[in-house]
């Protein structure tokens, strides 16, 4: 079969797993969906197939009210590729268009901005623009379902330039106007909408696709917390994970609660489900959710804060794919059981990680209390944010760590979603004091990189490209 026929077979059969992964959209309805979508299954002629939803939003298509393919994970893909493509598209969810513009994210990748539009255009049918725009609608709609903010502030918050062009934005990708849009909002929601103000925060359902071993990913978090900026909460299996942010704009607290029964128990574990589903309450995904709630200092930062989280807790990985390589796999096959949906957690700050994988947890926690920034409303155990790398190098400038932050501050070693993995392992390796054990940990978790082997672990080419993963089952089984 060719590939647009592999992809309608996975709408006939409303095939979660490709959620995110591509679009459909359809002729007569001038709708498009995400393949699990529940609705008819529409013959094969009047169907087309798009990569992004921003290119079946630049076709004329408007999204569906029954399935919101807005909410699904993003694409595996972007974050497991390390070319200019996969780069380009972490930079713009980490909305680097809406505060640099196009030039900007065309600076960051080493290209021009033509060459950024012509290979945006076409491996994934629409420009930098475009996609930025189609995230904005995104947000926006979030805001407008889930808080009691005016209109006109969720404009501005979601990266509109005008009202005006922000009330086109909407009518065009979602076909009603926000104030229609607001009233549709189910009512079964996180929370009731009058009391999701921005004092009360802003509450989230974070979408993963297919299963999610939450319990790995808390017990993580909980061993590496730093007081401060860190706290995990609860008894296992209703644990909350809570954490400070630095964001572009401000700072934030973000609150995400674990799910008991996220794994092979709620939904099934290696094979790809068949379910024609109905999303639950707040555009919930069939493949699960984890709960969360935003205070931010400044609502133009929730773009970004969702991506950085979903980054730390990996929820657009693919885990049918790396299940099916590394569960065939006679070392990994029992552990791959055990764990399915097993992931790979990154991280919120990159900078901040890779400080933390040089000097240890104990000396993180003794920077963050002695020059990290004081939070204006602290809330229990959050007090600060971490320090920035400009605030480090300047104030112990010598020796490995100073070395690292400066570094960092002056832009020689770039750790942001776009930044070339090569590039930074090499400048990485060229500073005092960074082995290849704290440098396999910086490329896993702060670049996201899904084909990493530490030094001194057996991993086999037959484990790629899915050795970060590898190493999580061995670490999770006591290996």
């Amino acid at each position: 079969m060719n590939d647009e026929d592999t992809r309608y077979e996975a709408v006939r059969s409303r095939d979660a797993r490709f959620d995110g992964e591509f679009f459909f959209a359809v002729r007569t309805t001038g709708i498009y969906c995400r393949p699990s979508c529940p609705a008819v299954t529409p013959k094969r002629h009047n169907v087309r197939f798009y990569a992004t939803a921003a290119a079946a939003q630049g076709s004329g298509f408007r999204a569906c009210r029954r399935c919101r393919p807005d909410a699904v994970p993003g694409s595996a893909a972007w974050n497991v590729r390390a070319d200019v493509v996969g780069r380009a598209m972490r930079l713009i969810g980490d909305g680097v268009v809406d505060r640099e513009g196009v030039a900007g994210l065309a600076a960051r990748l080493g290209y021009s901005a033509r060459q950024v539009q012509r290979q945006l255009t076409a491996e994934v049918g629409a420009g930098p623009v475009a996609l930025a725009r189609a995230q904005r609608a995104h947000t926006a709609r979030t805001l407008l379902q889930t808080t009691g903010l005016p209109v006109t502030e969720i404009a501005f918050a979601s990266g509109f330039a005008s009202v005006r062009q922000f009330n086109d934005t909407i009518r065009t990708v979602y076909a009603s106007t926000p104030s229609q849009l607001r009233a549709a909002a189910p009512r079964p929601g996180p929370a009731p909408r009058s009391a999701a103000t921005p004092a009360a925060g802003v509450p989230l359902r974070l979408a993963h696709r297919g299963p999610y071993q939450s319990s790995a990913v808390f017990d993580l978090l909980a061993a590496e917390a730093v007081p401060g900026i860190e706290a995990v909460t609860g008894g296992r299996g209703l644990r909350t994970y809570r954490r400070t942010l630095r964001l572009p704009y401000g700072t934030g607290i973000v609150a995400v609660d674990e799910r008991a029964g996220a794994g092979a128990g709620r939904h099934r574990a290696v094979g790809r489900s068949r379910t024609g589903a109905t999303p639950g309450p707040g555009g919930a995904y069939p493949g699960g959710w984890l709960d969360a709630r935003l205070h931010l200092t400044d609502l133009r930062d929730l773009t970004t804060a969702v991506q950085r989280l979903r980054r730390l807790f990996d929820l657009d990985a693919d885990p049918f794919a790396v299940d099916e390589r590394l569960g065939a796999d006679a070392v990994l096959g029992p552990l791959v059981a055990a764990r399915p949906g097993l992931r790979s957690p990154g991280t919120a700050d990159p900078d901040e990680l890779a400080v933390r994988a040089l000097v240890g947890e104990a000396e993180a926690g003794r920077l963050v209390l002695r020059y990290g920034k004081r939070l204006d409303a602290e809330c229990d155990t959050l007090t600060h944010v971490f320090p920035e790398a400009a605030v480090l190098a300047e104030a112990e400038p010598g020796g490995p760590l100073g070395a690292l932050t400066a570094a960092l501050a002056d832009g020689t070693l770039r750790l942001d979603p776009g930044a070339d993995r090569e590039e930074a392992r090499t400048a990485l390796l060229a500073l005092p004091g960074m082995d290849e054990g704290a440098v396999a940990v910086i490329r896993a978790r702060a670049l996201g990189d899904p084909d990493v082997a530490p030094p001194g672990v057996d991993a086999p080419d037959t484990w790629r490209p899915w050795r970060s993963y590898a190493v999580r089952h061995l670490a999770a089984a006591g290996g």
